[in-house]
């Protein structure tokens, strides 16, 4: 076979062909061929390492497995911006799942999240969304407002988890028992998906709003303190969905 031919054939390989790909052409001593049987075994060593991966992110769900239907993870995202809803997620997976390259919502590209909140939503056994709006964070300050989302997160499920697995709190106010994970969306499946439900659902909103007041650049930033937002806010003022305690430091 001419290497082109080898080539649309390597080009079209899925994980679990590489193997068969090596075996079949690793006797084949030209370099362009021997370029691709060591691109394949990259491929493996990738795709093992991302197996480990997921199995460790599985630690502190599988210390609930005999005694727990129900484990969830919960996160939020927006603690930090000047303006928009804090968001919370909650998520419980099916035991045992493992949706590869899951992570930490922030380690992930915009494209990437958008890709895992399809995945998440179509195989988790339930999820449950939280919302708070500017307003109210102003009204209790965002650490408040932070734990009501999350209980209203865990009260729109389908299911009534049995343990929350929750990244670095834990939350005031809810009888089901609950482990805090420092840095636990890194840690843990259920709350990395958590993660990328908060981030995702949070995003589409400050996309929304951009749309309403568009010379803020809340498409872009997500309504953090950027440069360019502050600059702004200290132009023209603030909008309905600013924070008004977070400004302080910035407007009179």
């Amino acid at each position: 076979m001419t290497i082109d031919s080898i080539r649309k054939e390597y080009q079209a390989l899925s994980e679990n062909e590489l193997e068969i790909f090596i075996e079949k052409y690793e006797n084949d001593e030209r370099q362009g061929v021997q370029k691709m049987i060591l691109s394949c075994r990259k491929r493996m060593e990738k795709a093992a390492a991302e197996v480990q991966r997921l199995e460790n992110m599985l630690i502190y769900e599988k210390k609930y497995y005999d005694t727990c239907d129900y484990i969830c993870g919960i996160d939020e995202a927006g603690r930090g911006p000047l303006a928009g809803p804090v968001v919370a997620g909650a998520v419980i997976l099916p035991k045992g799942l493992k949706i590869p390259y899951l992570n930490d919502s922030k380690q992930l590209s915009e494209k990437k999240r958008e890709e895992l909140y399809d995945v998440i939503m179509e195989q988790a056994v339930s999820v449950g969304v939280g919302i708070v709006s500017p307003e109210r964070i102003d009204e209790i300050n965002i650490l408040q407002a932070t734990y009501e989302a999350m209980r209203e997160a865990v009260g729109t499920l389908s299911y009534r988890p049995d343990v929350l697995l929750n990244d670095a709190v834990i939350i005031p106010e809810l009888t089901i028992p609950q482990e805090k994970i420092i840095k636990g969306d890194a840690k843990s499946l259920s709350i990395a998906a958590a993660s990328v439900i908060a981030k995702v659902t949070r995003d589409r909103m400050m996309k929304a709003y951009h749309e309403l007041f568009p010379e803020y650049g809340f498409e872009k930033h997500k309504g953090y303190g950027s440069k360019e937002h502050i600059e702004m806010i200290q132009k023209i003022g603030p909008c309905a969905i600013h924070r008004r305690s977070f400004l302080t430091h910035f407007i009179s």
